[in-house]
């Protein structure tokens, strides 16, 4: 994987994450305030699930 693939990967990643709260930003202010309530251990079994995500569809998209 060239360094370019990365940073380019990287930019996206800014640029999904930026949608929320440019489109709504009550919605994701609501959000992160339900973020802050949760358990720590459910957050990391989100964080957890969505990089398997990630990796699966990379895989695809890579193969």
């Amino acid at each position: 994987m060239a360094w370019e693939d990365l940073f380019a990967a990287f930019a996206l990643m800014l640029v999904l994450e930026g949608i929320l709260p440019f489109l709504n930003p009550e919605r994701f202010r609501n959000m992160l305030k339900m973020l802050d309530e949760m358990d720590d251990a459910l957050v990391r079994r989100i964080g957890l699930v969505s990089m398997i995500v990630g990796l699966g569809l990379l895989y695809l998209v890579r193969s």
